[in-house]
């Protein structure tokens, strides 16, 4: 019976979707009487039907406690770089496979569409296909054929490095928003902004020049005419005026906002908290709180063969058995791969995740070090915070300043707090201004960034600031790296055949994902009276 349990437990995982939603059930505010969304008496607006769930490709993770570090029993390196460590990650997603090549090329075309005679941005997106160059193999066919080639569509993208990977997230976050907005009517749909789909038919005029961009719609930055769809939302707010723009609405009308529930969070690189705690996926082996069994690899037992009779002596992963042995026997492949292999190979885990051990390691966000007891946080662990701010061009009306591409101009924090309105006056960064006024803020935390005593990273060891984690084990490594818990290390700049990444997104809201049958605290009526 428990095993049934389990099971179900995991097949609810794979739905990748969150029961949750923020519902405010009374139509006026309960501290002043108000009604909510009335454009007679100020127009306050709150989305009673606000429902989250997850961008497309990412499953939902529920998070909870577990000892960072745990499933390691043996450090063959003597690195002690993952000490044990009790930690709370939050409810997040995480793409349920790696980013495929084909994603790369999709990334790659709209780049070469969008900005046809901007060489050098196509350039920097591109793989280094040269990582498949070794002095003693012939992997020349790699070189041309690895990213292209329809045979390797669906096999993880290679050669990419932890800036890219980055680029990436940022451009997938509006590439999804959009087609959110433009779907639901908010900005023109794609078919009416090419002329209809008729031959010969002209594109709508379009009083943007650059696309869009998330963060630069949200501040209202992103409207007008051939823009602005015929389902935007209707401004109560009495002081609004109409636009002018041809919506299908009278009166004035507004764009989507964070408040609205509508728009995805930010794709990024998950930390490395959030990606040992999916890969372990330990709640397929939970009931009540009770962990049965522990893991050493993403799925249960102590070895990487198949136990079950179907498929019993299978290599569970896409990793390299020993000296000279990439797939096994001819005629009878073991685990089907020589080198990488398509990202939906093998069993996934208990939260749904393909390959979370083998095939190629994954990029996580986090500034390599070596830790200690002390040297974490319990919640949410992660190194590698560069808080900034966004340039504003025109403090007055709180317009940020955009680079060439139409995205805005980030700078240092100066502050670890919301300064006074009479302190940031006078410091407003001028467009053509790569930085602001002052001394970037930065946190230090056990003198992290002592500028007396600098004899440590970077200086008598390679690692720095700009040493970030990867983790899972890949095609060309033992069954060692396989196990979550092992870390290593390259620069954020240098690539590798053997490391690909997967992307993530927070969670906002009730951090439980599935709620039926689970015992809940009845919801009382509040018995507070209004006049």
């Amino acid at each position: 019976m428990k095993r049934i349990i389990i099971y179900f437990s995991a097949g609810l995982f794979l739905l990748g979707i969150t029961t949750s939603c923020n519902k405010t059930t009374s139509k006026s505010s309960s501290k002043t009487g108000m009604a909510y969304n009335n454009k007679y008496n100020g127009g306050f607006e709150v989305n009673s039907k606000v429902k989250g769930g997850p961008g497309p490709g990412l499953i939902a993770i529920e998070g909870g406690t577990f000892v960072m570090g745990g499933s390691l029993n043996q450090d063959l390196g003597y690195e002690f770089d993952n000490v044990k460590r009790r930690v709370t990650v939050a409810s997040f997603y995480i793409d349920e496979t790696e980013v495929a090549n084909v994603d790369w090329l999709e990334y790659l075309h709209w780049i070469k569409r969008t900005y046809p005679n901007d060489a050098e941005y196509h350039y920097n997106a591109l793989p280094d296909t040269l990582v498949w160059r070794q002095p003693l193999s012939y992997n020349e066919p790699y070189v041309n054929n690895y990213l292209r080639h329809p045979a390797f569509r669906d096999y993880p993208v290679v050669g990419i490095t932890w800036e890219q990977a980055n680029d990436y997230c940022v451009w997938r976050t509006d590439r999804v928003n959009e087609e959110i907005l433009r779907k639901g009517g908010y900005l023109v749909d794609y078919k009416t902004l090419a002329g209809g789909g008729k031959a010969g038919a002209p594109a709508i005029a379009n009083t943007s020049k650059e696309p869009f961009n998330t963060d630069i719609y949200l501040n209202g930055q992103f409207r007008g005419e051939g823009i602005d769809g015929k389902k935007m939302k209707k401004d109560l707010n009495p002081n609004a005026v109409a636009s002018g723009a041809t919506t299908g609405k009278s009166g004035p009308v507004r764009t989507v906002r964070v408040e609205d529930g509508v728009l995805k969070q930010p794709y990024r690189l998950p930390t490395e908290a959030e990606w040992e705690y999916a890969a372990l996926a330990l709640a397929g082996n939970t009931e009540y709180e009770n962990i049965a069994d522990g893991r050493i690899y993403p799925w249960n037992g102590l070895g990487v063969r198949s136990p079950k009779k179907r498929t019993q002596g299978m290599i569970l992963a896409n990793f390299k058995r020993g000296e000279g042995d990439n797939m096994g026997t001819g005629g009878y492949l073991n685990d089907k791969a020589d080198i990488t292999g398509p990202v939906r190979n093998y069993t996934p885990n208990d939260f749904g995740l393909y390959n979370m051990a083998g095939n190629v390691n994954e990029w996580t966000a986090d500034v390599y070090r070596k830790l200690s007891f002390e040297d974490f946080s319990d919640f949410n662990p992660f190194r590698g915070n560069e808080f900034v701010n966004k340039q504003l061009s025109n403090r007055e009306k709180g317009i940020y300043a955009k680079d060439k591409y139409g995205r805005p101009i980030k700078d240092p924090a100066k502050s670890g707090k919301k300064q006074k309105w009479s302190e940031i006056q006078g410091s407003v960064a001028t467009v053509d201004s790569s930085s602001v006024a002052g001394k970037p803020y930065r946190p230090d935390f056990r003198g992290y960034l002592d500028t007396v005593n600098t004899s440590l990273y970077g200086t008598t060891t390679l690692v720095n600031d700009r040493s970030r984690v990867y983790k899972g084990g890949s095609w060309n490594d033992r069954a060692y790296w396989l196990n979550p818990a092992t870390r290593r290390f390259m620069q954020q700049d240098e690539t590798s055949a053997e490391i690909g990444f997967r992307s993530a997104m927070t969670l906002v809201g009730a951090p439980e994902i599935i709620s039926k049958g689970k015992p809940q605290f009845t919801k009382l009526k509040s018995k507070a009276k209004s006049n």
